[in-house]
């Protein structure tokens, strides 16, 4: 495991840094520090960056930057705050000559949920290292690092420290070990620290559930779940919400349907978030009736519940409902967001409404200023071979902002297999190979269309190239569901 990269920076940097703010930085957000009641108290009155930094400095200038307290709470603004600045966290920390089990947790639950986790880890080795212990507020930041990573080793490594620090019944501890290992597909090692707490919350109760339902194991969660039931804990609508949204894949119908029927027993008022989820997951699972009688039911509805709905009519094949729909969406004067394009353009799709299509994906930046990603590209990509305009869709991908990926010139390559288009087929083959030399499937392809127009010459020199570069075909094969 490689060491973090700490930067330390000289006290006289600092100073010449802070003392001189940036001039685009307003002097309303200056406050005075002359004579301080409390320089933590200050720090917790922060608002900005530029008044912590004038903090800052007066500390480093009056020597009280080795107050660990008062520089706990720069620390904790700089790694937390939405204003803050992580990477001025890690040089305030590094240049902290002691750092104390505040400052440690703070870094540490700040990494967590970094762009790389497992910093979260290596500052916790650091920890150690230098002698501080870990206390019952270290380990669920840590878990979540792991589960954030889903590196199951570090579940396990963490696990062992667990257990040697006596916190092995701590609930929150608990909690994290359980989500931990769910999240890493490690059910059994979940369902055994489960088991082994005396005492469990509702939190507990549902990342075990949560677990069971997100690993396909859906007999299991409805199991739990009417156990969790029959120990007389009910479920509040933040437990239920993520229970049902736990759902919302092939095979935990059932569970959904159990839920609804609780909630329904017991009064339980829905409100967007939940009854969102219950929408959602109806429609995931095909059940469109059920979906549309609790969209329609719900008083209120925010875009997250109209693009459930959307998208639950476009991948099941009621294109022509999902774009009504849309249209009330527009009426109704919700504002739609990227998701919900990917709906309405995947209704395009499945309906063949190459005009609509067009007209939606030009509307997403000209009325509403949302910038097409690659999965809109890839909508009209798909759109477009379909509709059998292989030149408009290929200059699309050629046109588009984003860095094409192997998949969106694969759908346009389908599209060029279907309409016999060797032209264009030749050219996306290039632009795949470019990308993954390795892919044979494209020369399988592109063989194949050769064959069909009896250009065997062509199919004899394509096996060729793949000959010396010892490539050939994937056998095919397929799977048969018993019904058991």
């Amino acid at each position: 495991m490689p060491r973090p990269q700490f930067i330390f920076l000289p006290k006289q940097s600092i100073i010449k840094h802070l003392t001189h703010p940036s001039s685009s930085s307003s002097s309303s957000s200056s406050f005075s520090i002359n004579s301080p009641p409390s320089l933590s108290h200050i720090a917790d009155k922060c608002t900005s960056m530029h008044q912590l930094k004038q903090l800052h400095a007066h500390m480093i200038i009056s020597a009280r930057i080795h107050d660990n307290y008062a520089a706990s709470r720069l620390l904790s603004f700089c790694a937390l705050s939405d204003s803050g600045d992580i990477n001025y966290a890690v040089k305030l920390f590094n240049y902290t000559q002691q750092p104390n089990n505040f400052m440690y947790n703070t870094m540490i639950r700040a990494q967590a949920s970094a762009q790389n986790p497992l910093n979260a880890v290596l500052l916790f080795v650091q920890m150690r290292r230098m002698g501080v212990l870990p206390g019952k507020h270290t380990f669920p930041f840590l878990l979540k690092a792991c589960s954030n990573a889903k590196s199951v080793d570090g579940c396990k490594q963490v696990h062992c420290y667990v257990i040697k620090f006596g916190l092995d019944f701590e609930l929150y501890v608990v909690n994290g070990l359980v989500r931990g290992y769910c999240v890493s597909r490690c059910l059994s090692d979940a369902r055994q620290v489960f088991d082994e707490i005396p005492e469990r919350n509702l939190i507990i109760w549902a990342s075990m559930i949560c677990g069971y339902a997100q690993n396909n194991s859906s007999d299991e969660a409805l199991l739990l779940f009417n156990r969790m039931l029959d120990h007389g804990i009910e479920p509040n609508g933040v437990i239920l919400a993520s229970v049902l949204s736990a759902c919302a894949q092939d095979g935990c119908l059932m569970i959904g349907e159990r839920i609804e029927k609780f909630m329904r027993e017991k009064g339980t008022d829905w409100g967007v978030i939940l009854g969102t989820a219950l929408v959602h997951m109806y429609a995931k699972n095909g059940a469109l009736g059920k979906a549309r009688e609790v969209f329609d039911s719900m008083q209120q509805k925010n875009v997250v519940t109209w693009n459930a709905m959307i998208h639950g009519l476009a991948v099941h094949g009621h294109a022509e409902s999902a774009l009504t729909l849309f249209t009330k969406l527009e009426m109704e004067d919700i504002v739609p967001n990227g998701i919900t394009f990917v709906a309405v353009l995947s209704a395009c799709c499945h309906g063949g409404f190459l005009a609509e299509g067009r007209k939606f994906f030009s509307s997403m930046k000209q009325d509403y200023n949302i910038e097409p990603k690659l999965e809109h590209y890839g909508c009209m990509v798909d759109l477009l071979g379909r509709g059998g305009e292989l030149i408009e869709a290929e200059q699309l991908i050629r046109d588009m902002e984003w860095k094409a990926d192997v998949m969106i010139w694969g759908t346009l390559l389908s599209a060029c297999r279907k309409c016999g288009n060797i032209e264009v087929a030749e050219r996306v083959v290039e632009e795949i190979l470019a990308l993954d030399p390795q892919n044979h499937g494209v020369h399988v392809v592109l063989s194949n269309m050769y064959a069909e127009t009896g250009r065997w010459d062509d199919v004899l020199n394509l096996r060729k190239v793949m000959k010396k570069g010892h490539l050939k075909k994937v056998p095919g094969w397929s799977s048969v569901n018993d019904g058991g």
